[in-house]
């Protein structure tokens, strides 16, 4: 809602306060001010011209030659724009006159001809493009006659006003008007403020006799009133009612249509003007529109109603959709001198359907689907007939033509003062309470402590004895509010070892190049059995199936990560990313009943897929494509960091490749697999060769014992020696290191495989495994024997467990 300071005013004097300071009052009282900005940047000199005489300039064919009579004398001024003439009262900025842009205004020479000053356009005079009435955007603004030469050009504008735009929650429709602002800062500021009556001179000839109001479905259309005015002048509106218009972003149009959004604006209540010759018939009838039945709407779009919309019909044809928008076939012209004037309540349910339904979301919907104040309906009918009987010379029929089935009694709310301060943790007295109450212009009932709250229509979200409480809360000043801090022990928030652990395995995985992903936990119920490791498979029947799924797509909670992973860097190749490495640390979902009847376990899992090159040095012309010892080394890499001792056992997985596949181990226990996904699967996803990894992220959080610790720089030096060990192909690499640091323990630091060679030289069935020791005493200098003695327990001990020998 956009307010403006010189309208507001008008309701209730805030000239003693600064927009800023008012805006913080009205903030601290439950409404948020959004901003305070002014219309338009400061501008000096601007008077009102009048143009005495207008001429072509001697030496140029676009431009005029202007006598401007300025209040003070007549200035010479030349002018480009296409509609300056003579005898207009126009925008002049005198020379020294100051423009928004800091664009100061001198006198000049133009082809010869002297100019003093410049007749300006809205634009010029900082006016927002899109509020510039149609006539005036190529051109020069003209005021109405009836001001003076010589008057300030940009207060007649309204450019020196300051717009408060509030953040309205829903429930706060009642100042979604001026009317209601006005209440609300008047309850603010404990200022007396009253809505005016509203005064109208009236013929002798009745609405009634002239139109008749049938409703269909009054719980819908609880009323309905229909004024008649005739002898009405279509033509522009008084300058002060633009600007107002203007300031609160609508564009005014004609003085008709001008008045009704005025209104709105003023009194919250929509209103609607039917040019009563055109409506076709002396019968309004509201009804449910008929299945498939066409009207034609202001925007000169075609729409198609439902049974679900409420319509404004002639007994036969609709023109107007309730509360939304009116048809064009009924619409206010130049040439229309009687009007059907619509004032009515529609259901809040109705019009919020019909606004949803044709994407049509205009100030008279917001307004009636937040609901509007059944008191205010018809005031606001008669406000417009007043206001149309002054700007517009309408001559209004005694009465209105209506159908009234409308509640407008006031809610009552008991409330306890007591009760109150136990809420609140305050001491308000009741003569306080009294005078909060009569602030916000609620009238009450007192029996010592206990109010019986009348509250008035005008606040529909003032419903029980909360909503009291927090307008007592606010008014008394959310400021004022005791407030105490807590007591007894405490201690600083933290994370605990499983966040902590969870968010530095991500760290981990984006430190060595994947990317996070956040994937479905809903899949198919194909994929829900895709890729699940063993330990899985042993905890889990069969996968959750969800009573009521979106789609097939989403049909089951997952069992393994790695389907998602596969479908979103499938989805990203096709779209000419070939180099994906992707991660994802989340849950699967386990449950051991065929008919899930209780929560299924959630396990936490680590999961990654990459495809294509995993790294890229052109300057070097070096480049290595993803492949299992890359997976494999990002695993190992996670493992060492916890300091959890794995072994990789070559193995068939479901999904996997047969040759490139292996389960991760710990103490014979599976935790997790990795390797190539399947060919065919490959094939499936649109996917070349795509490595992945499954580990359970909640084992490795329960094995983590690592504590952190410094760990100095050694200051002796170490010893490398290698041994290539001749060993039967099916002996793992990783057995035999094991039985290398065991056997050559406390001095063996490091063991790393720098070589496998299979082929010729070597029997069949046998393979050579070349490792590199690092021998290491952080206490002192190594000698050589001690190195000896140690290897030799080393080639010994791979002889006795692994049938080792040393290649020659």
């Amino acid at each position: 809602m956009l307010v403006s300071l010189n309208w507001l005013n008008d309701y209730i004097d805030v000239s003693d306060y600064k927009p800023e300071d008012l805006a913080e009052i009205i903030t601290k009282t439950g409404i948020e001010v959004e901003s305070v900005e002014p219309v338009a940047e400061a501008v000096t000199g601007v008077v009102v011209g009048h143009v005495v005489s207008c001429e072509q300039h001697p030496n140029a064919d676009k431009l005029s030659l202007c006598q401007v009579d300025v209040g003070e004398g007549i200035l010479q001024i030349i002018c480009g724009a296409p509609n300056v003439a003579q005898g207009q009262k126009v925008a002049v900025a005198t020379p020294g006159a100051v423009l928004p842009g800091n664009f100061k205004i001198k006198k000049t020479k133009l082809r010869g001809e002297v100019s003093n000053g410049m007749i300006c356009s809205l634009q010029e005079l900082g006016v927002d493009e899109k509020e510039v009435p149609k006539e005036y955007q190529d051109g020069i603004y003209v005021y109405p006659e009836d001001v003076k030469a010589g008057d300030d050009a940009i207060s007649l504008l309204n450019l020196n006003d300051i717009i408060i735009e509030l953040g309205l929650t829903p429930n706060r429709a009642d100042c979604l008007s001026m009317a209601g602002v006005a209440y609300e800062v008047a309850a603010a500021l404990d200022r007396d403020y009253q809505l005016a009556e509203e005064r109208v001179e009236r013929s002798k000839e009745d609405a009634s006799e002239v139109v008749e109001v049938l409703v269909d479905d009054p719980q819908a259309n609880p009323y309905y009133g229909a004024f008649i005015l005739r002898d009405v002048t279509v033509g522009k509106s008084p300058l002060w009612m633009q600007n107002r218009l203007t300031a609160a972003g609508v564009r005014p149009i004609n003085n008709v249509v001008d008045i009704t959004n005025y209104v709105l604006l003023e009194y919250g209540q929509p209103l609607h003007a039917f040019d009563y010759d055109r409506f076709g018939s002396n019968k309004v009838v509201t009804r449910r529109a008929k299945d498939g039945e066409k009207i034609k709407t202001l925007d000169d779009q075609e729409r198609t109603l439902t049974p679900d919309h409420l319509v404004i019909t002639n007994g036969e044809s609709a023109h107007a959709i309730a509360g939304v928008m009116g048809g064009a076939d009924s619409e206010v012209q130049e040439d229309t001198t009687t009007i059907l004037l619509e004032a009515a309540y529609f259901n809040p349910a109705n019009v919020r359907q019909a606004a949803k339904d044709h994407g049509l979301r205009s100030e008279a919907s917001t307004r009636f689907e937040k609901g509007v104040d059944p008191n205010r309906v018809e005031r606001a009918g008669v406000r417009a007939c007043e206001l149309l009987q002054k700007y517009a010379g309408a001559i209004v029929l005694e009465g209105v033509a209506k159908v009234d089935q409308l509640d407008r009694s006031e809610k009552t709310v008991e409330m306890n003062s007591n009760r109150i301060n136990d809420r609140l943790g305050t001491t308000i007295s009741n003569e306080e309470i009294q005078q909060i109450l009569e602030r916000l212009q609620f009238n009450y009932d007192q029996n010592d402590d206990n109010f019986t709250v009348y509250v008035p229509t005008r606040r529909g979200d003032v419903e029980r004895f909360e909503d009291i409480l927090e307008e007592v809360a606010r008014i008394y000043g959310y400021d004022n509010l005791p407030f105490t801090l807590p007591s007894g022990a405490s201690q600083a928030g933290g994370l605990s070892r499983e966040q902590e652990l969870k968010r530095r395995m991500k760290s981990y995985f984006e430190g060595v190049g994947l990317d996070e992903t956040i994937t479905y936990s809903l899949t198919s119920e194909q994929q829900a059995e895709m890729l699940v490791s063993e330990e899985v498979k042993q905890n889990a029947k069969s996968p959750v199936k969800l009573a009521m799924p979106m789609s097939e797509d989403h049909s089951h909670l997952r069992l393994s990560i790695l389907p998602e992973l596969l479908q979103s860097i499938s989805y990203n190749v096709a779209r000419k990313q070939h180099n994906v490495a992707y991660y994802e640390v989340g849950t699967v979902f386990l449950s051991e009943e065929e008919q899930v009847t209780k929560q299924p376990h959630e396990m936490l899992r680590a999961a990654g897929a990459l495809t294509g090159e995993w790294m890229s040095h052109p300057w070097q012309q070096e480049k290595k494509e993803a492949d299992f010892f890359v997976v494999k080394g990002i695993v190992e890499g996670l493992v060492q960091w916890l300091n959890i001792d794995v072994e990789f056992v070559k193995a068939k997985v479901d999904g996997m490749h047969p040759g490139r596949t292996a389960l991760i181990k710990r103490n014979n226990e599976n935790i997790g697999f990795l390797g190539q996904v399947h060919p065919k699967l490959q094939k499936e996803w649109g996917l070349k060769e795509t490595y992945v990894f499954d580990i359970n992220a909640e084992k490795l959080i329960e094995l983590y014992q690592k504590e952190e610790a410094f760990e100095t720089i050694p200051r002796f030096p170490s010893v490398n020696r290698d041994i290539a060990l001749v060993v039967d192909e099916e002996v793992p690499a990783g057995h035999i290191e094991s039985t290398i640091y065991e056997a050559g323990a406390p001095l063996v630091k490091q063991v790393r495989v720098f070589d496998v060679y299979q082929g010729e030289h070597l029997q069949k069935g046998k393979k050579s495994l070349a490792y590199r020791l690092l021998y290491l005493d952080p206490e002192r200098t190594l000698k050589d024997e001690e190195v000896e003695t140690a290897h030799q327990q080393i080639l010994s001990s791979v002889k006795e467990n692994h049938n080792a020998e040393l290649r020659g």
